[in-house]
């Protein structure tokens, strides 16, 4: 555990797992369970980050593997960081880039040592290692920054997620002993695909080797959500209730629900902000589909029961024109929504499980936002 690096279990619901709690890093607090918007290359697309801060977000996520290929790390450092590089002033959490070499990459090939590959932008070639990825988020400088492992699709042989499995703990460790930024908390990720005593090793192995926080990654890569719930509920077993719990790339709200009734802290994803871009909106009765034709003379706000910037100044049929039209603002006033739209709910959710009512809300919720077409 990191001298600036602090976990404070503060509530658990009567009836389930879900649990309030802090963590206390070198930028500042983050109020659990909590929400990440994702900002890839160091920004949260359409937004800035006074548009972060004035929407409640305690935390952002940015991805190793697309800075170190542009603007390179070094750029970064030579800035004094990420948090003064993008003027982000707090926590912020880096992955470890292994999703991305895995999924946008072409392979050449993966060893013991790392992985051979070629850049998504130009082809160039690389060759990325756990001694590499901690150098990159060291010199990114991120409060929260992630072990380099390997992210399998699914499905996968039981066989070759075993073997990945071996990969993936040789590679923590690897990380453990390259960190070298006692600021920086370094988590552990649990792989072992949808393999129950894969998973269960997994997690003991890592939990063994006394990371300060652990990931479940792997997931909501095309399993099933009640394989996914059913994963994240016997993993969690495994996790220390003393130390986070972070679901990587997991968004809907019934998504998120579960798992933060399993016992998980953090969550982060793209699709509130890749939908936003595309017209899908988030509101309290379901998704709205702004583009559609319904909308053109519907001069309602998006959702009454929001109080973001959008929804408080602009009607359903300006956005609809502005999306119609190609106008950048539509992106940016659907983003604002969207995100608004998720920090609030786990502020909801932290204040359900505070009054000892979380079932209760989050049936509340899920049957006025399932009765639209749901995200």
């Amino acid at each position: 555990m990191t001298a600036s690096f602090k976990f404070e279990l503060i509530k658990t619901d009567s009836r389930t797992k879900a649990r309030v709690g802090k963590i206390t890093t070198p930028h500042g607090v983050i109020n659990t369970p909590h929400f990440m918007p994702v900002g890839t290359q160091a920004t949260v697309k359409t937004l800035s980050s006074e548009d972060l801060t004035m929407l409640g977000a305690e935390i952002v996520l940015s991805n190793t593997y697309h800075l170190y290929l542009r603007p390179g790390h070094e750029v970064i450092r030579a800035a004094g960081g990420l948090h003064s590089f993008m003027n982000w002033r707090k926590p912020i959490l880096t992955d470890s880039g292994g999703f991305q070499v895995f999924s946008l990459a072409d392979l050449n090939k993966v060893t013991d040592a790392g992985v051979h590959f070629q850049s998504h932008i130009d082809g160039s070639r690389h060759f990325f290692t756990p001694e590499l990825c901690m150098e990159i988020q060291n010199a990114l400088g991120a409060d929260i920054i992630m072990a380099f492992d390997e992210c399998l699709p699914y499905p996968v042989e039981r066989d070759d997620a075993a073997v990945s499995l071996r990969l993936t703990l040789d590679w923590a460790e690897r990380c453990q002993k390259t960190h070298c930024n006692g600021e920086q908390a370094l988590f552990g990720i649990v792989q072992g695909a949808t393999f129950r005593d894969l998973r269960i090793e997994c997690a003991r192995e890592l939990v063994d080797m006394g990371f300060p926080g652990y990931a479940i990654g792997g997931l909501s890569v095309g399993e099933t959500p009640q394989m996914m719930y059913e994963i994240i509920d016997y993993t969690i077993d495994e996790l220390p209730p003393e130390k986070p719990r972070y679901l990587m790339g997991s968004g809907p709200p019934a998504d998120i629900f579960e798992a933060v009734e399993r016992g998980v802290d953090l969550f982060d994803c793209v699709m509130p902000t890749r939908n936003a871009r595309n017209a899908s909106l988030m509101t309290s009765q379901g998704a709205v589909i702004v583009k559609n034709a319904e909308y053109s003379t519907d001069f309602s706000p998006l959702d009454p029961e929001c109080n973001c910037p959008t929804c408080r100044n602009y009607t359903r049929a300006y956005l609809r024109h502005l999306f119609k039209a190609g106008e950048i603002s539509a992106m940016r006033l659907a983003t604002l929504h969207n995100l608004h739209f998720m920090l609030t709910l786990l502020v909801q959710v932290r204040e359900a499980i505070l009054s000892d009512c979380y079932l209760d809300f989050k049936q509340s919720f899920m049957r006025k936002y399932q009765r639209g077409a749901c995200l």
